[in-house]
């Protein structure tokens, strides 16, 4: 069996569309319909219902979607596994990072890691942490970053836990406190990260468990312009410690939250069961040494 017809017949089943099969392979049309037709041939079963407006599989081209994509992993796995026996310290890794994570972490972790491996090449995707899981999964990352916990699916080495704390401006009344505890804010604007973001959930979590629905005035996804509200006296919000050294403090004021303390964890996440490369394996161990 040849993988590209396999490779071509499962990006087919994916997008439900020749035309946007072919569209991400940057292939023609035919091509795609003639390398997944001799690939019936070759397997002597129709894999897709083409009397259908829209493309649908078949029984057996559900099976040959399912099984196919765990064969084009293990044929990934060898590729990876060879090229790390010929490239010893060579390779190439992608990363999925949320883009507060992204921030706060990785331009350092990025320079030293170079530095000591100047020939893996690195590419950092930004996005959200349902998108990273997806990705990671999928084999499109070989690493990802996500908040803890995570789904069973995914192996786990966690290297960051801190501290959430409040930020308010410095005219805010809580603004000289040494801790403030959650419930004394239950009256406050909030101003977050929109609602599929799990710090969002987090945050909402734990004001749910001492008894109050936040009041969310604004949203972004961007963790500079909420703390540029925060500066105007817009509202307050909640970040990881690490925050606090990018704000101005003289502006904004970061409180630590007590009764009960709200604790950040992340983890790097990789797919079980899947081979991870000299690069990625490298990539963990200095991430969880030079954050210690």
């Amino acid at each position: 069996m040849d993988t590209k017809q396999l490779y071509y017949f499962i990006e087919v089943a994916k997008q439900k569309s020749f035309t946007r099969a072919a569209q991400v392979l940057c292939l023609s049309q035919p091509t795609i319909s003639k390398m997944v037709r001799n690939l019936e041939d070759e397997l002597k079963v129709e894999l897709i219902d083409r009397s259908a407006k829209k493309i649908e599989l078949t029984v057996a081209g559900e099976i040959v979607f399912e099984e196919g994509q765990k064969i084009l992993g293990l044929h990934d796995d060898l590729s990876s596994l060879l090229n790390d026996m010929m490239n010893l310290k060579k390779g190439k890794l992608k990363i999925g990072v949320p883009p507060l994570i992204g921030f706060l972490f990785f331009p350092k972790i990025i320079k030293g890691f170079r530095e000591l491996y100047p020939d893996i090449s690195i590419q950092l995707v930004e996005n959200h942490v349902i998108k990273i899981k997806q990705a990671v999964n999928e084999g499109i990352l070989d690493l990802g970053v996500a908040a803890l916990p995570v789904e069973d699916e995914f192996d786990v080495i966690p290297f960051i836990e801190e501290e959430m704390m409040l930020f308010v401006h410095s005219s805010h009344p809580l603004a000289t406190r040494e801790k403030v505890s959650l419930l004394e804010v239950k009256d406050e604007s909030f101003v977050l990260f929109p609602d599929d973001s799990t710090l969002y959930q987090q945050i909402i979590q734990e004001c749910l468990q001492v008894g109050f629905q936040p009041n969310v005035s604004y949203q972004s996804i961007y963790w500079d312009f909420i703390t540029e509200m925060v500066g105007q006296n817009l509202g307050i919000s909640i970040f990881p410690q690490s925050v606090a050294k990018k704000v101005d403090q003289s502006i904004i004021k970061a409180i630590p939250i007590d009764n009960p303390p709200i604790i950040w964890k992340l983890g790097i996440i990789f797919k079980k069961n899947k081979y991870v490369s000299y690069a990625a394996r490298e990539m963990v161990s200095y991430i969880s040494s030079s954050l210690e």
